[in-house]
């Protein structure tokens, strides 16, 4: 886990991805590893298939105000999303994407993965979203990878949980090369 005490994360996609869903277990695994968390949402006007959100905020310290000001990592997993928070990537903040759906970007900051493909892969399209929290984590630093994978044995059982311990594991092993 990396040594910042203090994590503000974007996570944004298309509703029916499960972001909100990866978002409430990150804030969940935080909480577990004895942090602070927030985690807010917002939708697209359309549930499935408008732009979907979660923020999620971790830190040692009390947290006051609970919206992101300023992200440390934006993860997006549709083009949508990708053109929305594009510019923080022009400032600087790693932006991961899913070059499955989004177009590539150029610039150091923007570093796109197959997420979409991999689940597919894997054999569970609908696991993007672990397979991209695996991403995260890993690449952040912010929870253990070990915590989210007790969290996903609590929340689901049989063959879900399966594919989405898959799906972690996937997502973990993706930044290996490029981890800050």
């Amino acid at each position: 886990m990396s040594g910042k005490r203090r994590h503000e994360l974007i996570l944004a996609g298309s509703g029916g991805q499960g972001l909100v869903l990866s978002g409430i277990m990150l804030a969940e695994a935080a909480i577990a590893e004895g942090r602070n968390a927030v985690q807010t949402q917002s939708y697209g006007i359309a549930t499935r298939g408008g732009l979907s959100l979660a923020e999620v905020i971790v830190d040692d310290e009390e947290i006051l105000f609970q919206q992101v000001r300023t992200p440390d990592c934006v993860l997006a997993l549709t083009e949508e999303a990708l053109r929305k928070y594009e510019a923080w990537g022009g400032r600087g903040v790693p932006v991961l994407y899913d070059s499955t759906l989004a177009q590539e970007r150029s610039g150091e900051s923007f570093i796109g993965f197959p997420f979409t493909r991999l689940a597919a892969d894997l054999g569970n399209v609908g696991s993007v979203n672990v397979l991209a929290l695996g991403a995260l984590i890993a690449y952040t630093g912010v929870v253990a990878p070990a915590t989210l994978e007790q969290l996903l044995r609590a929340r689901f059982a049989g063959e879900v949980a399966s594919d989405n311990l898959r799906a972690l594991a996937a997502g973990v092993e993706l930044p290996s090369g490029v981890c800050a």
